[in-house]
């Protein structure tokens, strides 16, 4: 899953995609670079961004995925936790909603994409993104984490929206402490069986690999992503969602052919 920020604030991109045209140059590179998905967001969620009104994230995403629809040849997905935009993404063309917030920031979401038959991610966090690290407090990592997932797939089923029709997502790096997200990777079979659903893992570039690599700027940190990334497909993942597709899709079928000769 290639990321595609259009955002003037995100904080792991040197180069912003607020521009139309330079967010739809930047999906068309992305596939071309290997990925299978399109991930388009209009609000930062890093820790300590502030949020925006659905009005500023659907003036920022609505042209490119319009301007996208009938170019790309892989799905869109759109990340966000409002109905509001989700439910616009979804009538322009995007497959999939990516909802970093679990549908605890906006129940509605889940009718929305029972209504249009797509797809749903349910990424686990706690708080907002002000406050996410207040709320790192855990007593075993992948128990209260499958935990929480668990009622999130059940707000989403109660409204409609077909188990089969959600991906998980651990949530490596939002409201978890350097410790608690090498913990999730590390245990990640132990998630995948307590879950059984596909799980996306999302490493790239996140500050816990200061812990491992020093205080290198986000863009630095690709090295230590593939590390996380071949880990995350030994152990099962099924989405990989990074910023540098070309190399890590490299770093993806390798590890793949790994694992498959196990």
């Amino acid at each position: 899953m290639g990321i595609l920020n259009v955002t003037p604030d995100s904080f792991a991109d040197a180069n912003h995609c607020l521009d139309p045209d330079t967010a739809v140059a930047a999906a068309l590179r992305l596939e071309a670079d290997g990925a299978d998905l399109i991930d388009v967001g209009g609000e930062s969620t890093r820790p300590g961004a502030d949020p925006v009104p659905a009005s500023e994230e659907l003036r920022r995403v609505r042209p490119v995925l319009d301007a996208l629809r009938g170019r790309l040849r892989v799905p869109v997905s759109i990340d966000t936790y409002k109905s509001e935009v989700a439910a616009e993404a979804l009538a322009a063309g995007a497959a999939l909603v990516n909802d970093v917030s679990g549908l605890d920031r906006d129940p509605a979401l889940a009718r929305v994409v029972a209504d249009a038959g797509a797809a749903l991610i349910l990424m686990h966090s706690r708080g907002p993104a002000t406050a996410m690290y207040a709320q790192a407090s855990y007593g075993d990592i992948v128990a209260d984490v499958a935990a929480e997932l668990r009622d999130s797939i059940g707000r989403a089923a109660g409204q409609g929206v077909p188990r089969d029709r959600i991906i998980l997502d651990p949530g490596v790096g939002f409201a978890k402490r350097a410790a608690h997200s090498y913990g999730v990777l590390a245990r990640l079979p132990e998630l995948a069986a307590a879950l059984d659903r596909p799980l996306l893992v999302g490493p790239s570039r996140k500050s816990f690999m200061r812990d491992a690599v020093g205080d290198r700027p986000a863009p630095e940190r690709d090295w230590g992503t593939a590390a996380a990334v071949t880990a995350a497909v030994m152990a099962g993942a099924h989405i990989l969602r990074v910023h540098a597709v070309a190399e890590m899709a490299q770093v993806v079928r390798v590890a793949e052919e790994i694992r498959r000769h196990g």
